[in-house]
């Protein structure tokens, strides 16, 4: 559906047994090691639908400078202009938040948990709001293949589902801000 440039898959392993000295962590303590790699590529996977998100935008802006409606741009119109707005605050506040956590990850914060669900969280939310606004802009053509909203709607929708989905991030917020 989305994504294309990364060949994701199931890997199945039966029977396999791993050396000790190249274990990442004790025996029993792979889950926990799991989840504590995600404050660090949740800032990634958000960066990820920032990209997602300003190519959206910027297919939009161009296409509403130069599409022609009663004579004059779509972009001309005051609903499109507010759409564009709107689209252009969410991505930046993505940006912002992303370079945050990121610079957390890059100064060696191991305990960006809050800010990194954060992020994430609102970066996917954000490409998918983009990059569904800039398919209405782009009318009938936003849902061909013509266009490359479409494919942007597409990949935007895994930003919130992968490296923990959006309502997952919700609870970790939840639970740092309840101290749980």
């Amino acid at each position: 559906m989305g994504i294309r440039a990364s060949p994701t898959v199931a890997l199945h392993f039966t029977d396999c047994a791993v050396p000790v000295d190249a274990r990442l962590g004790a025996e029993g303590e792979g889950f926990t090691l799991a989840m504590r790699t995600l404050d660090l590529t949740r800032p990634a996977t958000g960066a990820m639908a920032v990209g997602i998100g300003q190519a959206a935008l910027d297919a939009a802006v161009t296409y509403a400078r130069e599409r022609q409606q009663f004579g004059q741009p779509i972009g001309a119109f005051q609903g499109v202009q507010f759409m564009l707005a709107d689209m252009a605050m969410q991505v930046h506040a993505a940006r912002l938040m992303i370079h945050h956590a990121a610079r957390q990850v890059d100064a060696g914060i191991r305990a960006n948990t809050y800010e990194a669900s954060m992020a994430k969280c609102w970066a996917g939310d954000a490409a998918m709001k983009v990059a569904t606004d800039a398919v209405q802009i782009f009318g009938g053509y936003g849902y061909t293949r013509e266009y490359p909203v479409e494919r942007f709607m597409r990949d935007a929708k895994i930003m919130q589902i992968y490296e923990g989905t959006n309502q997952i991030q919700r609870l970790i917020i939840a639970k740092e801000l309840l101290g749980d």
